[in-house]
């Protein structure tokens, strides 16, 4: 049985962009946006802005008055965000700046937000216990700070091959994202690095559509670098996705919401 060619790396912005856009995706956003508890006037941090998908929600929680800081490391990703962002016509929301900036020492003088918002960003950093404690540094007393990370060791994708979505499972924790099991260590290392940790949310992302979840999973295309790697053999990786495509699909995995707030 061959094995599907697995698609290009997709494009950061567009693949950020549709994840945003997924019905987990805005349940995330909605969650974390809750959390936030924006008030008007207030500055609030989106760090790991990414192409900006989070600025209009937060730049409304904080009114004209207020100020939202987008950052991200990549100067692509900030110029789309700063780019979007002029093309929404902000009207009478908070003013939005968007700045490039490494989340292990951000552009910002101590003590400068009310609230911040890092989702889904800290799996991919170098030091996320270093990025959480510049996130500290940066804090109002007072200040409110939601982080939220999927824990790949979590996804389950059903499959009548179980030994197959098991060891994809594996291959993705140890070969694919970086810091795969962050989710579960969020709360500990909040609470390492200075934050009253309020709350911890177990979220969970369900994917009931194959194409959608071989997008936002990269299945196909991961699935041949498992061949590659030695977790999977060819043809249990052909026949595990011939037999995903083929339905009915079901996927899910937990992310974990932690909400924290800076001692006065």
């Amino acid at each position: 049985m061959a094995l599907p060619a697995g698609a290009p790396r997709p494009d950061p912005i567009a693949y950020m962009t549709e994840v945003g856009a997924s019905d987990s995706g805005r349940g995330v956003r909605e969650r974390v946006l809750a959390a936030l508890d924006l008030c008007p006037g207030q500055t609030v941090l989106d760090v790991g802005c990414g192409p900006g998908v989070n600025l209009p929600d937060l730049a409304a929680g904080v009114a004209s008055h207020g100020l939202v800081l987008g950052i991200d490391h990549s100067p692509e990703m900030a110029g789309e965000a700063h780019r979007r962002w002029l093309a929404s016509g902000p009207g009478t929301a908070g003013r939005v700046v968007v700045l490039q900036g490494d989340d292990h020492a951000l552009p910002l003088a101590g003590a400068t937000a009310d609230r911040a918002r890092c989702d889904r960003v800290l799996q991919h950093v170098r030091d996320p216990a270093a990025a959480i404690a510049e996130l500290r540094r940066v804090a109002r007393p007072g200040a409110v700070l939601t982080l939220a990370e999927p824990d790949w060791g979590t996804l389950a994708i059903d499959a009548p091959d179980l030994a197959a979505s098991t060891a994809f499972t594996r291959f993705t924790c140890d070969k694919v994202v970086r810091h795969a099991r962050l989710g579960r260590q969020l709360a500990r290392l909040a609470d390492g690095a200075g934050w009253a940790v309020r709350s911890v949310e177990p979220l969970t992302l369900l994917f009931g559509d194959f194409p959608q979840a071989d997008r936002v999973l990269g299945l196909t295309r991961n699935a041949a670098r498992a061949v590659t790697a030695g977790y999977l053999g060819h043809d249990a990786a052909a026949g595990w996705l011939a037999s995903l495509a083929q339905g009915p699909f079901l996927a899910a995995g937990t992310m974990f919401l932690v909400t924290a707030e800076a001692p006065a």
